[in-house]
């Protein structure tokens, strides 16, 4: 047994995905499985309908009332841009890749970007940034395409009509012609932007369930996310068992889902925060702290051996449950949990 599944023991992993299991834990209420929204989508059996990880995530997520959660980090420096297109583009094919990336506001990483040749599709949540977005899509005939929406609210209220930024993510997809792809087949484009760091441990988690079930971007294919996180939760998603204090249910999850690289450290200080209307913020005193640490530019690529007869995207609410349940009591015997 390969990798973070190692550290588990086999009886866990056999017992826990035998059935499709009939209760989820999310968040911080339970979901029954018969109470969930059935849908559609392409997953390792496209005759199954696949359960929605939740249909009232936006509930729990951070609402956007709140004055600190308005204030965003932009990359702002032409170095740093520079710095990341050429991370991004180590691996460049014949054919040119497709970016979707989240709030670029002033586009410094956007243009870095273009100038490669790359399509971009900025997903800008503040209309300020918008008028200059589109100016700079002149300069790049067919290349960039902007569109109000904030990626981390893609899918949060499917029960009810939305309007941007918030959006369906099949609305989404279906208005910029990007087509399902098979798991097995390649990446087909790649998320580029900074976690809000205000809520970066639900964005992970949903996120997850997204993944594990094949639903909202991941029903169109192994979504590669290159995304900015904090150090604290980088040390998270990369910690092995020798460290108990970071790892976590989400280290393994994250850890069988995706292979994790971590590719450049940068210091927070070299983010520009903005507040709702555009404006550039200083930092305060009491966020030096904050400032002195670094910010992980994380490469987080889907297996294409996730899915097995035993794993599939009906039955994942079973492993995240066993798997929950062990890491609340570490010492316990697998036998005494199920």
């Amino acid at each position: 047994m390969w990798g973070p599944m190692a550290a588990l023991p086999a009886r866990l992993t056999r017992s826990a995905l035998a059935g499709p299991g009939r209760f989820c834990t999310l968040g911080s209420g339970t979901a029954s499985r018969k109470d969930l929204p059935l849908v559609s989508r392409r997953g390792l059996s496209d005759s199954l309908p696949q359960p929605l990880p939740s249909p009232d995530f936006g509930e729990s997520y951070p609402k956007p009332q709140t004055k600190s959660l308005l204030k965003k980090r932009y990359v702002t420096s032409r170095r740093l841009a520079e710095t990341l297109v050429q991370l991004l583009q180590r691996k460049r094919k014949k054919s040119l890749p497709l970016f979707l990336e989240c709030n670029p506001g002033p586009g410094i990483l956007t243009q870095a970007l273009l100038e490669t040749g790359a399509r971009v599709v900025a997903l800008e949540s503040d209309r300020t940034f918008i008028p200059h977005l589109e100016s700079l899509g002149k300069h790049f005939s067919g290349q960039l395409q902007v569109v109000h929406c904030d990626f981390f609210k893609l899918d949060l209220n499917v029960c009810q009509p939305v309007r941007p930024p918030v959006m369906a993510s099949q609305m989404l997809f279906q208005n910029l012609g990007i087509k399902a792809h098979p798991w097995s087949a390649g990446v087909p484009l790649k998320v580029v932007g900074i976690f809000p760091s205000k809520s970066e441990r639900k964005a992970l988690w949903k996120l997850l369930y997204d993944l594990y079930s094949c639903t909202s971007i991941y029903g169109y294919g192994r979504i590669e996310l290159n995304m900015f996180i904090s150090e604290k939760h980088c040390q998270k998603l990369m910690a092995n068992p020798r460290n108990p204090k970071s790892y976590q249910a989400l280290s393994v999850l994250w850890q069988v889902a995706c292979h994790i690289k971590l590719l450049h450290m940068e210091p927070w200080s070299s983010f520009d925060v903005y507040t709702q209307n555009g404006q550039l913020r200083k930092p305060k005193h009491k966020e030096s702290e904050q400032i002195q640490q670094n910010l992980s530019f994380l490469q987080m690529t889907p297996r294409k051996s996730l899915f097995t007869e035993n794993l599939t995207p009906a039955n994942f609410d079973a492993f995240f449950c066993m798997l929950k349940q062990c890491f609340v009591r570490r010492n316990a015997m697998v036998k005494d949990h199920l």
